[in-house]
């Protein structure tokens, strides 16, 4: 969508584009997002991972430079990690940061499964454990699919135990189980959200009861030995764990072609993985440029780890003042001069079900990143709608880069709707407008992807991170 006004030129498909260098870059970059995807199918796993990258590209932990009384110049690297669940990252500019910041914010939490704090009972001879499900999603498609259990339990003595079950080939995997067609009259007759109730998303772990015939919960004991012998837990540990039930599996290649990817969490790893690829080809820039991973966006954005917390707020405050120059006032000038981009997926129109999309204001696969200028639900409630002056610029940055672009709605007008970040910074009084890769399936378990929407969405960002 470039060189041109004429909105025809929305059509421009990014493959028609791309010379045999290019295909290698947008297949090489999905390799690399496969991989990540693979390995961080949790906010924290995703925190770590972001950070073992970081480091070894240079960027040094900002606590140890306020710690050992450093300053910062034009061209350090930097990153703030908030409670291993939230992560912004660095690259200093040569402007005073008064003068405003280039902002990459997306988040790194999705819809998933979590155990509650008391989840392990037995029933029947089995054991299970008790769920409570995360964000929006279709509670009947978690069922008869092959689960892992990722996260940390923290104990009393202040260790905490990571677990990952279910993500090797010699691993096994726990699951949800759904009723037989032979017996499901009556289900079948419920609407789609009743289908499934979330407190049936109760996780079968175990069959197997230990030799005490004469003891209750037999095989509960059994997986509670199995967990203490392997981890070092016992029940009450859970109280103070985090554990989540999530797809299991790789991110695979989808289609014949390969031309997309298959993965649990494109909403919004997908984001956040393109960000940080943007944000690491960045040298010498103008003005600092921000990658920022948040936690929390599925349920509002609430908590100390969510976009609510004024986490960014004191981080930027601190990099200010190691650069020597902070004050409250201009803190609050570095904001307001700030430019965002809200890093977050859209949805891609799907042939199987076109009524929900309005089709001249549609995304789709394959014709590169997605500009919304406004979300919400119905009368654009709770959007953050981008002015029109911000919008013309967002262009012109594309244009000159040649980057495929596409703007789209979220659906039809009264269809429905959804939200992101985006609210929350332009309280701030900065400029910010929503843009990501579309999806299929989103909030599914298996969400898809279009792997030249992938490659576009990175220029995308590190166009605008490099324009002044």
């Amino acid at each position: 969508m470039s060189k041109s006004n004429d909105l025809t030129m929305k059509n421009e498909v990014a493959w028609d584009k791309y010379s045999e260098e290019d295909l290698q870059k947008v297949f090489s970059l999905s390799e690399r997002y496969k991989e990540f995807m693979s390995k961080c199918k949790t906010e924290r796993e995703c925190v770590t991972e972001f950070v073992r990258l970081a480091k070894a590209r240079g960027y040094k932990n900002l606590d140890e430079i306020i710690k050992n009384g450093e300053k910062l110049k034009a061209g350090d690297k930097v990153y703030a990690n908030n409670m291993g669940k939230t992560l912004a990252m660095f690259v200093i500019g040569k402007e005073p940061l008064e003068k405003g910041l280039k902002i990459l914010g997306a988040h790194v939490d999705s819809p998933r499964l979590d155990l509650k704090q008391n989840p392990l009972y037995e029933d029947a001879d089995l054991a299970l454990f008790d769920t409570h499900y995360y964000g929006g999603v279709k509670k009947y498609q978690w069922v008869t699919l092959p689960l892992a259990i990722h996260g940390v339990v923290a104990k009393k003595d202040g260790t905490v135990v990571e677990i990952v079950i279910g993500e090797d080939d010699n691993d096994p995997v726990v699951g949800v189980s759904d009723l037989l067609i032979h017996l499901a009259t009556d289900q079948l007759g419920k609407k789609g959200n009743k289908v499934i109730e979330g407190e049936d998303l109760n996780v079968l772990i175990g069959s197997i009861p230990i030799k005490d015939k004469e003891t209750k919960d037999r095989v509960k004991k059994n997986i509670l030995q199995i967990l203490n012998e392997k981890y070092g837990i016992d029940e009450s540990d859970f109280i103070s764990a985090e554990l989540e039930i999530v797809p299991a599996g790789k991110a695979r290649d989808y289609g014949l072609d390969k031309s997309m990817v298959m993965a649990y969490g494109h909403d919004d790893r997908i984001c956040s993985y393109t960000s940080y690829e943007a944000l690491v080809q960045i040298e010498e820039i103008d003005k600092t440029c921000v990658a920022l991973f948040v936690d929390k966006e599925e349920i509002g954005s609430v908590g100390a780890t969510g976009m609510q917390s004024k986490f960014f707020e004191n981080a930027v405050a601190e990099v200010m003042d190691r650069v020597g120059d902070y004050s409250e006032l201009k803190l609050r000038r570095c904001l307001a001069n700030s430019k965002m981009l809200s890093s977050d997926v859209s949805a891609a129109f799907d042939p199987n079900y076109p009524s929900v999309m309005e089709k001249k204001n549609a995304a789709f696969f394959g014709r590169g990143i997605v500009f919304n200028k406004y979300t919400g639900s119905r009368g654009k409630s709770g959007s953050n709608d981008a002015n029109a002056e911000y919008m013309a610029e967002i262009r012109q940055m594309m244009d000159k880069h040649n980057v495929t672009w596409q703007t789209a709605e979220l659906g039809k007008v009264d269809q429905g709707g959804g939200g992101t970040i985006a609210y929350i910074l332009a309280q701030y009084n900065m400029e910010v407008i929503d843009c990501g890769v579309a999806l299929h399936n989103m909030h599914a378990p298996w969400e898809v992807a279009s792997k030249a929407d992938i490659y576009e969405t990175t220029r995308g960002y590190h166009a605008f991170l490099i324009e002044a």
